[in-house]
């Protein structure tokens, strides 16, 4: 039996050798998982700042999209993986809505991963086929409210569904819902004419808006967007209170090292507030946060309990 200086030594040990792994860190490639098709505005967000990461770091770090049950697999896979630094997992606002509907999860949202940073806030338009006859929200109301049914909302996860469905609730109005497991297949098939009508991710519907394919209507957050000024807010538009974006961020399985956490967020932090990167993110109707680990699992507590009173309010539950 160990007797307790030999306990106390080995416990050193180890944890210097954690120390010395982590400053090292990284010595290959990291793995990003990113739980949405490519293409989307958070899959496009994440391709942006993993290469302005791996240059910071001196390794590669290789995107690898798993779009299959909401982010589902994504995020279990990560928080499956050794706490070492070399798998990532990039998420967006569904992250905390999966355990808000009531999803089955193989996973703990807050126990089984630890917070780097959040990176961005990015606002959702409301937007239309050109082909269908409303050119503002109340039109749209209208329509809806004539039809009832007849009107499809496509959705690229939750993150999309649960503003349309909260948008439905407040109106008064049921529109049907079409899940897609990204934002590029559901403005493919809005563009297309098979869809109707959206809350799409700003970052991949903002080009599609700017060439007329589509039609915005509305802003779903408490602002205008400075990429399209003249657009009203859903709250300006005759909905008053309503207000809805989607957030990105960060996580690292849970005890990976402090040391790696905090290198990672370190330069997060760097890159989202580089000039270039904010405007890039202005320009896309989006806002560079780049907060403390700390902040952003408070943050993400505050989400669920948030989104879990709207899904109730809305009466939405997991379409899988």
């Amino acid at each position: 039996m160990l007797t307790k200086p030999a306990v106390l030594m080995m416990a050193a040990a180890l944890a210097g050798s954690a120390a010395l792994h982590a400053q090292s860190y990284p010595v290959r490639s990291i793995r990003l998982l990113i739980p949405l098709a490519p293409g989307g505005g958070t899959d496009i967000v994440a391709r942006l700042l993993a290469q302005k990461l791996s240059d910071k770091l001196g390794q590669p770090i290789i995107p690898d999209n798993r779009p299959a049950v909401d982010g589902v697999i994504a995020t279990d896979i990560v928080a499956k993986s050794a706490p070492d630094g070399y798998t990532v997992l990039f998420v967006s606002s569904s992250h905390a809505i999966n355990p808000a509907i009531g999803r089955k999860l193989p996973y703990d949202t807050l126990k089984d991963f630890v917070p780097v940073s959040q990176t961005a806030s990015q606002q959702i338009i409301l937007v239309v086929h050109p082909s269908l006859p409303v050119k503002s929200v109340k039109e749209l109301i209208d329509y809806a409210k004539a039809k009832p049914g007849a009107l499809n909302f496509s959705s690229s996860s939750s993150a999309t569904q649960l503003p349309m469905e909260l948008f439905n609730a407040m109106a008064g109005i049921k529109m049907v819902h079409i899940p897609y497991k990204g934002a590029a297949p559901s403005l493919n098939d809005l563009i297309g004419g098979r869809i109707e009508v959206s809350f799409s991710p700003a970052v991949a519907t903002l080009p599609h808006v700017q060439t007329g394919k589509l039609r915005a209507l509305a802003i779903g957050d408490i602002k205008r967007s400075s990429a399209l000024p003249d657009i009203p807010t859903v709250a300006e538009a005759g909905i008053p209170g309503y207000q809805a974006t989607i957030w990105t961020g960060m996580l690292l399985p849970a005890k990976t090292p402090a040391a790696i956490v905090e290198r990672l967020n370190k330069e997060l932090v760097a890159i989202v507030r580089e000039p270039s990167i904010k405007e890039w993110l202005s320009q896309h109707a989006s806002d560079a946060v780049g907060s403390t680990p700390q902040s952003f699992g408070k943050f993400i507590e505050t989400e669920i309990v948030k989104w879990t009173k709207i899904a109730k309010q809305a009466g939405v539950k997991p379409t899988d």
